[in-house]
């Protein structure tokens, strides 16, 4: 597609030129929505560290206020954007907007903002109410955290489509200079980039349960993990048009996670809910991340030599070295972060427990039996499985981010 060139007069009118330059003509939501997108998995984070550590919180506890706050915001600085464009706005903007209802103009990224605006808002009283009916539940999964991840994922793809957007149509502003340009285009990759390594971090949170360490000796971790990481990993590598796109992506999801919690755990804490069988003095965080960087490099080095094949084919072959990179690198850091002292400290995280677990218990640094798959065959059948949903997740995400380079509304 032939480059475009934007009217300064027509484009971000309202705000001074000054202000214009500094956002490199950038739309404000954009940055907004970003924020919001670390925003909400920040106040994830800490709710899962609350719930370890503390145990008694409330509609408004301080990680729920954070979530609300990201996921209210960016609902409502796309609605904004709706209202004004589809009233005030010229028909250049109405042009690079999804018209829907006959009547309103938005992004296709703002449409995600905004509905997982309302999915977030409506998950805070099912989320309450259930704990009114049910008590307080230890677990992430639980149906009124399903409807809240859906809603966060939603801004968080949200933000990346709304950069998309901007970027696919490689405008240029008038106002700019060749290398404000160039460095707009920069700016707005790396912003896709960053907002690509939130959600897979949100999709890592969400599958802790099933994917914590101390099931990396599992057959069912492997299965997990290459069916729902290599669609993510593609389609965002793919879509960043960066040749080390899936190495970075999944590096800023291991190091924000890192960061994220480490700062966390540096707070003071105590449980507030009995029974106490672990008495802390500290938040209690959710684990290490995994390591997808290493599966990554090898999607990009491969992604890169076998570009020209056929989609299927290419599928096959990331897919299935997604696994067997992923096994080798993943079940040998399990036996790290279980068994040695050296993971037990703030940056592995690995002396974490919750206040309701026993701090003596047998498991606490070893695997259990029933969290080890063993044999041969077992491993042979655990193998054909990972590898057959890792090449459908590896084709899902070729589809996907095929997709994602074609979006420009």
């Amino acid at each position: 597609m032939n480059s475009t060139t934007l009217n300064p007069n027509i484009s971000l009118e309202q705000t001074d030129t000054s202000v214009k330059s500094l956002l490199l003509g950038i739309p404000l939501q954009i940055y907004v929505v970003a924020i919001c997108s670390a925003l909400v998995i920040i106040g994830v984070l800490w709710d899962i560290a609350w719930h370890m550590s503390i145990g008694r919180d409330g509609l408004f506890s301080a990680p729920h206020n954070a979530i609300y706050l990201g996921a209210a915001l960016a609902g409502i600085i796309s609605g904004y954007q709706v209202l004004k464009t589809s009233f005030w706005g010229t028909s250049e903007e109405k042009g690079n907007m999804v018209n829907f209802w006959g009547i309103f103009y938005s992004s296709l990224g703002g449409m995600f903002c905004i509905w997982g605006g309302f999915s977030a808002a409506t998950s805070a009283p099912f989320d309450d109410w259930w704990h009114g009916t049910y008590g307080l539940d230890v677990k992430i999964f639980s149906p009124p955290h399903a409807v809240l991840g859906l809603g966060l994922i939603a801004i968080q793809i949200g933000a990346m489509i709304s950069v998309l957007a901007v970027l696919n149509r490689k405008e240029k502003m008038l106002y700019l200079s060749d290398a404000q340009n160039i460095s707009r285009d920069n700016r707005l990759r790396n912003i896709f980039m960053f907002t690509a390594g939130l959600v897979v971090l949100t999709v890592g949170t969400f599958l802790t349960e099933f994917m914590g360490r101390w099931n990396m000796h599992r057959d069912s971790f492997y299965e997990i993990g290459c069916f729902a990481f290599p669609m993510f990993i593609i389609a965002f590598a793919s879509a960043s048009k960066v040749k080390w796109g899936a190495t970075i992506i999944t590096a800023i999801y291991m190091v924000v996670m890192i960061c994220i919690n480490g700062t966390i755990r540096q707070f003071p804490a105590e449980p507030l809910l009995a029974p106490v069988a672990n008495y802390i003095t500290f938040f209690q965080t959710t684990a290490f991340p995994l390591l997808l960087v290493f599966p990554a490099i090898v999607i990009d080095v491969l992604r890169d030599k076998f570009s020209s094949k056929n989609d299927w084919i290419l599928a096959v072959i990331l897919g299935v070295s997604f696994f067997l990179m992923f096994l080798f690198i993943q079940y040998n850091a399990g036996t790290f972060l279980k068994e040695s002292p050296l993971a037990r400290n703030w940056f592995f995280q690995s002396d974490s427990m919750p206040y309701f677990n026993p701090a003596n218990s047998d498991w606490r640094y070893k695997f259990t039996d029933w969290a080890v798959t063993r044999g041969i065959k077992n491993w042979a059948i655990a193998a054909l499985v990972s590898s057959v949903l890792g090449i459908l997740s590896a084709r899902i995400g070729l589809l996907w981010g095929n997709w994602m380079k074609r979006v420009q509304r």
